[in-house]
């Protein structure tokens, strides 16, 4: 028996989840892996174990508020910033996790935990994929900062991880 909110330690998204103008990881289109039955590739199921290093950042500390408010982003000024208050350094093929406190708010106020979240944004992003990693996650059920940073984008972080980077989310 598994109780939990779904999306948040049960779940991580493959390759497969999200791209851009249907294009995924590797430069490979839609047309040649996504099928009614299923994906053909990139699923989850594909995914060998990750045994590495886990390095969690307390972005709720850092920034002195949990839960940090909906709409809050990380980015690489505040990704540096918990890293170097907490003494460590992220390196090639860690996963990273991100502590926002978000999870709270699904017990208090379930309907304003569904209708945004504080979390990475787009340039956390690309800072984290520079540095080599291959796994990002965070107490929340979307990852990625919502309201999100640019109102005319929709979920910019996942597809620049997974289609661009390959890292799983």
């Amino acid at each position: 028996l598994l109780v939990t909110w779904m999306g948040i330690g049960s779940q991580i998204d493959g390759l497969g989840h999200m791209g851009t103008n249907h294009v995924y990881y590797n430069n490979t289109h839609a047309r040649d892996f996504v099928t009614t039955a299923g994906l053909t590739k990139f699923g989850i199921h594909e995914l060998p174990p990750i045994v590495t290093r886990g390095v969690m950042l307390d972005m709720a500390g850092l920034l002195g508020q949990s839960p940090l408010p909906e709409g809050t982003s990380i980015n690489r000024k505040e990704i540096q910033a918990a890293a170097k208050a907490q003494g460590v350094t992220i390196e090639k093929g860690d996963v990273v996790l991100l502590h926002t406190g978000w999870l709270d708010v699904a017990d208090s106020d379930p309907q304003r935990f569904m209708l945004g979240e504080p979390g990475l944004g787009l340039e956390g992003a690309q800072y984290l994929a520079s540095l080599g990693i291959v796994a990002v996650g965070a107490d929340s059920w979307g990852l990625e900062v919502l309201p999100g940073e640019n109102p005319e984008e929709v979920f910019p972080v996942h597809p620049e991880l997974l289609a661009q980077n390959g890292i799983y989310i």
